[in-house]
């Protein structure tokens, strides 16, 4: 086998892009038809080269050369165990994929036509991931794939159409291996399967292994480093630095919160501009708890398993708003998927308890998606907000991307759902995360088609390393430029600024003044 490393594209001039989209965990049907939307984008180039990321439910797929005999149950054996069985446009035979393993699909041109050289460097890829790990890879044992002391740890299955590749490569991280144990992996009866986790005698995490693989993927085929590795040394710009806030109001606002057991997405989502809020004697108040059901790659709030409601919440909240003096109170949640109702019921309890403690307060919500259930989305409209804000957040092809578990869609029919009820309807945007202007320009149609009139534009900052990197800084002059355009369209309120988030000085919305777009007030 020729060495891969040695045979990478030579790069003329600019070295080409690769924009890597981490799909979380998504059914298999899911995922291949977001391939087959994508492959048609790359063809026609209205996209660039990209790779797709992500963690499959379980599920057996059967390549065109593969047959029942490679089945060691009966398919209704497999459907009991909730295993669907998938007929794919790939060679091979039958493969399982699950939790725990890295599958990784390019979607990219090949910039030479060689299927055979395509293959040695998907290959290569995965033997570098594993050396990286302390593992000695081994190729050829059996037909295409990798393996680890005669066991096989990776699979390949390779698809191209117009010389655009789809489908890829599976790498057991932490994969349960009893699965494999239901079919003839890629047609070998005697075939042993491993995974990291077995050889290394540890769990990983994935996201660790996810991010070694796109680094080793770009420099195998000579695409540029990921967004992260751009971006890591760069200086963060002037206009994104924070004034310091006076620490004894800010301790005197969080000594409330914890007294009242209350979350604020404000500390959850490390917001940048807390201090300056908490200085104000303001905060956008977290219901729901502080434990998100979801995996955003965009968000700091927590994830996992939520503790149950706290029937208090509403009246604490409504404390504090009044402890606070607030005018103009916000109110948000996590995502609880785990909820009938997805907390739409907790949001009508903390307005009427604001409202009957407070009633000259003006209250806005920023809700989830509720899981697509309209009669909650109904309630919350019953209840008659003074603001009705769900956050868009980015533009639909990078949902898959940035919130794989959520709907463009979906959301969009939220806000004319709310707007159609007659409430004040807003949304936000972050910037600088791969959107293009004509994306974002789209965008902003749909949310004022939808009936969206106030609008929030801000930088889009990566918590961690971990979370979905920034692709560039947007400057202040830009998010004037977007500013202005807004207003042509016709929102009545916007606010457009790097450090502006969705409910940064909220009050002020309700009665937009110009502002300094700069330091992402009001314009």
């Amino acid at each position: 086998m020729r060495d891969a490393a040695s045979q990478t594209v030579p790069c003329d001039g600019d070295v080409p892009a690769l924009e890597v989209i981490e799909l979380g965990r998504l059914d298999y049907d899911k995922a291949f038809q977001i391939q087959k939307r994508l492959v048609e984008e790359r063809i026609t180039d209205a996209a660039k080269d990209r790779l797709l990321l992500v963690e499959h439910p379980p599920v057996i797929t059967m390549g065109l050369s593969g047959s029942d005999a490679d089945l060691l149950v009966e398919e209704q054996v497999l459907r009991d165990k909730g295993v669907p069985l998938f007929h794919v446009d790939r060679g091979g035979k039958a493969t399982f994929h699950g939790p725990g393993q890295l599958v990784a699909y390019p979607i990219i041109k090949l910039r030479e036509k060689d299927l055979h050289l395509y293959l040695e460097r998907m290959l290569e890829v995965v033997s570098r991931v594993l050396k990286a790990y302390g593992l000695t890879p081994e190729l050829g044992v059996r037909g295409p794939g990798v393996w680890v002391k005669g066991a096989k740890i990776a699979s390949v299955g390779m698809a191209v159409r117009k010389w655009v590749t789809y489908h890829g490569v599976a790498l057991n991280v932490n994969t349960d291996l009893h699965w494999f144990g239901m079919i003839n992996p890629c047609g070998y009866a005697e075939e042993r399967m491993t995974s990291m986790k077995r050889e290394l005698g540890e769990t990983l995490d994935i996201n660790d292994v996810s991010t070694l693989y796109v680094r080793e993927f770009c420099k195998v085929f000579s695409f540029e480093p990921p967004a992260a590795e751009r971006h890591c040394c760069q200086k963060r710009p002037s206009w994104l630095s924070i004034q310091a806030s006076h620490p004894g109001d800010t301790d005197r606002v969080e000594a409330l919160l914890d007294k009242l057991r209350l979350g604020t997405v404000c500390q959850e989502a490390n917001c940048p501009n807390m201090g300056e809020c908490f200085t104000r004697g303001t905060s956008t108040f977290m219901i729901l708890g502080t434990i998100c059901t979801r995996g955003c790659r965009y968000c700091a709030v927590t994830k996992g398993r939520p503790l149950p409601l706290d029937p208090d919440e509403p009246r604490h909240v409504s404390e504090a708003v009044a402890t606070l003096g607030i005018r103009h109170a916000v109110v948000t949640s996590v995502t609880r998927d785990d909820l009938a109702d997805g907390g739409a019921g907790q949001f009508v309890r903390t307005i009427q308890a604001i409202r009957q403690r407070t009633p000259k307060v003006t209250v806005e919500v920023l809700v989830p998606d509720f899981g697509g259930s309209e009669p909650a989305l109904q309630s919350v409209c019953d209840a008659r907000p003074d603001v009705f804000n769900h956050n868009i957040e980015t533009v639909p092809r990078l949902f898959p991307k940035v919130r794989p578990r959520a709907s463009y869609d979906l959301s969009m029919r939220i806000l004319r759902h709310a707007a159609n009820q007659g409430l004040a309807t807003k949304s936000g945007l972050m910037l600088g995360l791969g959107e293009t202007e004509s994306e974002i320009q789209e965008t902003l149609g749909d949310l004022y088609r939808a009936g969206c009139r106030f609008l929030t534009l801000g930088q889009y900052l990566a918590p961690t390393k971990d979370h979905a990197p920034i692709d560039r800084y947007v400057t202040p002059n830009e998010f004037e430029y977007w500013a202005q355009l807004a207003r042509t369209m016709g929102f009545t309120g916007v606010a457009s600024g790097p450090l502006v988030r969705s409910s940064y000085r909220a009050e002020e919305m309700v009665t937009p003044r110009d502002s300094c777009t700069s330091c992402g007030n009001i314009v």
